[in-house]
Order: structure tokens, then sequence, then C-alpha cells
């Protein structure tokens, strides 16, 4: 169906006293967000536009600016679309379930269009609703299931009592964050398993232990080859 044929009505979005029109076509809602993902992969942040956006979607520049007031939060919003949820791997195996989760997280901001992060950041750090709205969908997601593994392997009693899990959450972060705000580098496979290798030596309870036991389980397709 063309979008053309059930355009809203083109209000101004700050115009007092508008009348109340009919119900948001979710259809609209979709196309605009799908577009918005286009033009971003077509021409980067830099370079969109909302009349850009408006035209692959087929609506209008006011419709979209009654569903998303800014340009930063309508590209936040198709971001979080792509990103999706975060899902903790949870296999017993505390080594592999880590490796996976920091791939889970570095493969979250690799399915972000390239250089987008840090100028969407740049755009949103002095607001203060911006931030924490590039933050919930972009940052948390990820973030949380690195921490939901970190909680397991401390219950399973892999880890010290003595460790500050929301600073080791900091840190697996930053190797992550920085590489996306920057983009001078990607982060391999190889480079995972190694940053793995290197914290959980420094805060497991016997990190020999998880190590044997990640070679023990290694036969399961489902798992990776950390140490095979």
């Amino acid at each position: 169906m063309d979008y053309h044929d059930r355009m809203e009505p083109a209000l101004d979005p700050t115009a007092h006293g508008a009348r109340v029109g009919r119900p948001r076509d979710p259809r609209i809602d979709a196309a605009v967000l799908d577009a918005t993902l286009a033009v971003l992969d077509e021409s980067g942040y830099g370079r969109l536009t909302l009349e850009e956006v408006a035209r692959h979607a087929g609506t209008t520049k006011p419709a979209i600016y009654r569903r998303w007031p800014s340009r930063q939060q309508l590209v936040l919003a198709a971001l979080g679309l792509r990103l999706g949820d975060a899902r903790a791997p949870d296999t017993g195996c505390t080594l592999c379930d880590l490796d996976e989760s920091l791939k889970v997280f570095v493969a979250a901001f690799q399915r972000m269009p390239p250089d987008v992060i840090g100028p969407l950041f740049a755009d949103c750090v002095d607001d203060r609703e911006l931030r924490a709205a590039f933050m919930t969908p972009l940052f948390d997601p990820p973030r949380a299931a690195v921490k939901e593994t970190l909680d397991r392997a401390h219950a399973r009693g892999d880890l010290r009592d003595d460790v500050d899990r929301e600073l080791i959450l900091d840190l697996i972060g930053s190797l992550v964050h920085y590489r996306a705000l920057f983009g001078h580098a990607t982060t391999s496979n190889a480079e995972i398993e190694r940053a793995v290798e290197a914290l959980l030596q420094g805060i497991a309870t016997d990190y020999p232990r998880l190590l044997e036991h990640s070679r023990r389980m290694r036969g399961d397709p489902k798992l990776h080859r950390l140490h095979a």
C-alpha cells in the first residue's frame, strides 16, 4: 500500500490548540523507522534530514514530528529497533557465558550504521533527557546482559566475593564503548576471548577450574572454542 494514500494531515507540531486527529497509524511508525535506518545506512547521521526520511517513508515531516519531537529521538528509536533485545547465555560455564555475553555487547554496536554513535552522542550529551534516551536503548540492554552473566557467576561461587561487579561492568563496557565511539579499531572474537581470559584470571576464585570446565564443555557446538 502506498503510504501517500493514508498520509496524516500536515499539522504544525508546535501549534497550540490543534485538534486531536485520528489515532496514529502504526504502519506509518514502522515505515518511518525503517526509512530512518535506510537513510542512516545510505547517508550517515550527519546528512540525515527529516525531509529525506519522510520521502523514503511516504509521509510528511509533521507526521514524523508528532511521533518523535526531534531528529535525535527519531534516530534513537530506529537504532533501538535494530538492536532489539540483548539476551545473556546461561550454559553453566562462566568462561563460556562471559565470552558470549561480551560478544553480544560487541555485536550490538556492529549492527549500527557506521559513524553514528559518536556524532549522535555529541548531539545528546548536553540535554539530560536526550542523554538518558541515548543510554536506554543503546547501552543499557547489552550491559544488563553482561551483568546477568556476572551475577550468575558470583552466585555459583566462580567470582571472588570482594569483586566490585559494577566496576567490572564498566571495565568491560569501556573496551566496547571506546572503540565504538572513536571507531579507530574493530573488536574481533579473538580479542574478546583474550579479554575474558585476562579478566577472569584476576577476579575468579579458581581460574584453572573454570578453564578446565570450559574445556570439558567444548564439544557442545553452541559454545565457543575458547582455549580449545
